[in-house]
C-alpha cells in the first residue's frame, strides 16, 4: 500500500473519529440542557407561585389551587404584616445583628486563619487539631445554655453576635485564601518596615474580597434566619427578631382563623396569605443582596471545594 493511500485511510478515520466526538457532545449538550432547564422550572415555579399569591386577593386565595397570574392584586397581606405594632422594631433588631454579626464573624475568623496560614506558627497543628475537633463535636443544647448563661448572656443583644464569631469551616475556607498571597508580597513590604498587622490590613484583606466576600454571605444568609437563638435564649420581646415577629404574626392568624373571629392581625386576609407574605419578606433581603455577591461567593466556594 502506497503512503498516499495510508494517509488518505488516516485522514477518513481522523474525520470519522472527530464527526463522533461532535456527535456525542452535541448528543450531551442538548441533554444536558433539558436536565437543567427541568431542574430550573422545578426551582422557579413554585417560588414565582409563592411570589404571585402574596399579591392576590383573598378572594383568589380562597379559590385555591395553583396561581400563576393573580385574577387581581392586593397589598392586604402586607398590610396584614406590617401593621404589627413591633414589626419595625424587629425588622432593626434583624438588621442590627446580621450587620454586627456579619462584621464580627468575618473579622475574627480572618484574624484567626491568617496566623493559622503561616507554616511558620508554632503550635499551629495543635491550634488546627483543636479547630477541627469543633466541627465535628458540640456540647449540646443544655451545656450550651449553661454557658450562655454564666456568661450572662440570656436576654442580651449580644448573644446574637458573640456565640457565632468563630466557625473553622470559614477559618478553613479564608486560611486556604490567605495561602495563596504571594510570599513576595509580604516580604517586599517587611522591607519597607510594615510589621504583621499592617501587612494583613494593607496587603492581606484587600487581596482577599472573594473569600471575605463568601463568609460574609454565609455567615449574613445564618444570621438574618437564625431562628433558634431568640427561641433559646430571649424572653424580652423588645429583642425578637424579624423572624420571631413573623413566627407569633402566623401563630396569632391561625389561631384567630381556628376561633373563627378575624382578628387585627387577619383583618381582610387569609392565614395563607399572611404566611406566604412572610415568606417574601425573610427572603427578599436575601434576594437583592446575592446578585451583588455571586461573583465572589463562586469564587471563594470554589477554592474551598479544591483545597478544603
Amino acid at each position: 500500500m502506497s503512503n498516499a493511500v495510508k494517509e488518505k485511510i488516516n485522514v477518513s478515520v481522523q474525520a470519522s473519529q472527530g464527526s463522533r466526538v461532535r456527535h456525542t457532545s452535541l448528543t450531551f449538550n442538548i441533554v444536558n440542557t433539558i436536565l437543567l432547564l427541568l431542574f430550573t422550572l422545578v426551582v422557579v415555579i413554585p417560588i414565582w407561585n409563592i411570589v404571585i399569591s402574596s399579591f392576590a386577593s383573598t378572594d383568589a386565595l380562597n379559590a385555591g389551587g395553583f396561581i400563576f397570574w393573580p385574577r387581581s392584586l392586593s397589598l392586604d397581606n402586607y398590610r396584614s404584616v406590617f401593621q404589627d405594632s413591633g414589626m419595625w422594631h424587629a425588622l432593626l433588631i434583624s438588621v442590627l445583628k446580621t450587620a454586627i454579626g456579619v462584621v464580627a464573624h468575618t473579622l475574627f475568623c480572618a484574624v484567626f486563619a491568617y496566623p493559622l496560614s503561616k507554616r511558620y506558627l508554632a503550635g499551629r497543628k495543635l491550634y488546627s487539631a483543636m479547630g477541627i475537633v469543633t466541627m465535628f463535636f458540640s456540647g449540646g443544647m443544655i451545656p450550651t445554655y449553661l454557658l450562655i448563661k454564666s456568661l450572662g448572656l440570656l436576654d442580651s443583644f449580644w448573644v446574637y453576635v458573640i456565640p457565632a464569631m468563630f466557625s473553622y469551616y470559614d477559618v478553613i475556607i479564608l486560611m486556604n485564601f490567605f495561602r495563596q498571597v504571594p510570599a513576595s508580597l509580604e516580604e517586599s513590604a517587611k522591607i519597607d518596615g510594615a510589621n504583621e498587622m499592617r501587612i494583613f490590613w494593607k496587603i492581606i484583606l484587600p487581596l482577599s474580597k472573594p473569600a471575605i466576600a463568601t463568609i460574609a454571605l454565609f455567615h449574613g444568609v445564618a444570621q438574618w434566619n437564625d431562628f433558634m437563638t431568640t427561641k433559646l435564649y430571649i424572653n424580652n420581646e423588645n429583642l425578637y427578631p424579624l423572624q420571631m415577629r413573623l413566627y407569633d404574626i402566623i401563630v396569632q392568624s391561625q389561631a384567630s382563623s381556628e376561633l373563627g373571629n378575624a382578628g387585627q392581625v387577619v383583618l381582610d386576609t387569609t392565614t395563607r396569605g399572611v404566611r406566604l407574605a412572610t415568606i417574601m419578606i425573610t427572603i427578599a433581603p436575601i434576594l437583592i443582596l446575592y446578585p451583588f455577591v455571586q461573583r465572589y461567593f463562586v469564587g471563594g466556594t470554589m477554592l474551598g471545594a479544591v483545597k478544603g
